[in-house]
């Protein structure tokens, strides 16, 4: 007689993230005072068409990003649906608004996440997450030098400009490199590992018992350079994952102009490639406040007006493109986050019912 497996029971404990997430989202909503009726008005002002066709354009660039990222997992043996990948990554947009270190929190929820259904190790989750973001910081260089290349052409110069965004290709091409170099010196990582436990040991005089967490921590870090070892020797998923990515940035890119023809402006390709790669550049970096309110309509802004757009329309569409980049994309990560953590749930209650 086969046995059937363990049915998930509510607790404290099973509500928790649902309730975490709930709380995240009015706090939200609470403290940077969103006047959702303002941004309906506003989003009015352009073509609906046009603007519903960039909204479609907001998920397909995240359906391509979540198959880039499959492409990944799949090559590391992570038993991962694309389904499942397009929620979890939805989840991680989620995450990544809420809290300040927007550069790592959504990766960190979805190696969580990959490791709690028991899809695949921590180590390999964290395998595939770094080698998908070394590809878009790659690329990311490559469309920063791209709408370089294409501003003269477009009757654009400005030292200052261009001094900019060489300083900020050089910072994310120097990172990449030495992030590359990193994932493959594992006697490096586990010397690391050693030296904090032994530093954590003394400075609580023995209090603190770390082996299991030693070992664990080394089990992944062996787990994650054996994995980076695996893209060395197969270079094939790589190449797709960057076609991926490839055509994840072309539908990104579409956004902002599009949003700028609903308003009956076109704007030139170089200056939608540098403003995308500057913002895009900025965001990846930690600077301790969630980067989602304010800064990134500020750095958009000035940068439209930097290169010659006029400063209301420059404001106009930033505000429009964010209702698809930010607030879309916040409400659409609050229901996948609310679906992952209490669907077994209701499955299971549905299941008992029919009992």
């Amino acid at each position: 007689m086969l046995m059937e497996p363990p049915k998930p029971k509510f607790t404290w404990k099973t509500v928790l993230f649902p309730l975490i997430g709930l709380l995240g989202f009015f706090l939200y909503i609470y403290f940077f005072q969103v006047d959702i009726i303002g941004i309906i008005d506003t989003a009015k002002t352009a073509n609906p068409l046009i603007f519903g066709v960039a909204l479609l354009c907001g998920l397909i660039e995240v359906l391509f990003y979540t198959i880039s990222w499959r492409t990944l997992t799949n090559h590391l043996n992570i038993k991962i649906s694309v389904k499942k990948a397009f929620l979890y990554v939805w989840y991680g947009l989620y995450v990544d608004i809420l809290l300040p270190a927007e550069s790592i929190s959504g990766e960190v929820t979805r190696a969580y996440l990959i490791t709690r259904d028991k899809c695949g190790t921590f180590g390999k989750a964290i395998a595939s997450l770094f080698t998908h973001r070394l590809l878009g910081m790659t690329l990311n260089v490559i469309v920063i030098v791209l709408g370089v290349v294409l501003l003269p052409f477009e009757g654009f110069s400005s030292l200052e400009m261009f001094n900019l965004i060489v300083l900020i290709v050089v910072a994310i091409a120097a990172l990449t490199i030495a992030m590359t170099i990193l994932s493959f010196k594992k006697t490096w990582t586990l010397r690391v590992i050693d030296w904090v436990v032994n530093l954590a040991q003394r400075v609580s005089r023995g209090k603190w018992t770390l082996d299991n967490f030693k070992v664990k921590a080394m089990e992944s870090t062996t787990h994650f350079h054996d994995s980076m070892l695996l893209y060395k020797q197969n270079k094939k998923p790589l190449f797709l994952s960057f076609f991926y990515m490839c055509l994840t940035w072309l539908f990104s890119l579409s956004i902002p102009y599009l949003v700028f023809l609903s308003l009956g402006h076109t704007v030139s390709i170089s200056i939608i490639l540098v403003t995308a790669a500057i913002v895009l550049a900025v965001k990846s970096i930690p600077v301790g406040i969630p980067f989602e309110i304010g800064l990134p309509e500020a750095t958009m802004t000035t940068l439209y007006i930097a290169m010659g757009i006029n400063p209301a329309l420059a404001a106009t569409a930033t505000i429009l493109t964010r209702i698809i980049t930010l607030w879309f994309r916040f409400f659409a990560g609050f229901v996948a986050q609310q679906y992952l953590e209490l669907k077994p749930y209701a499955v299971n209650s549905l299941g008992n019912g029919k009992n």
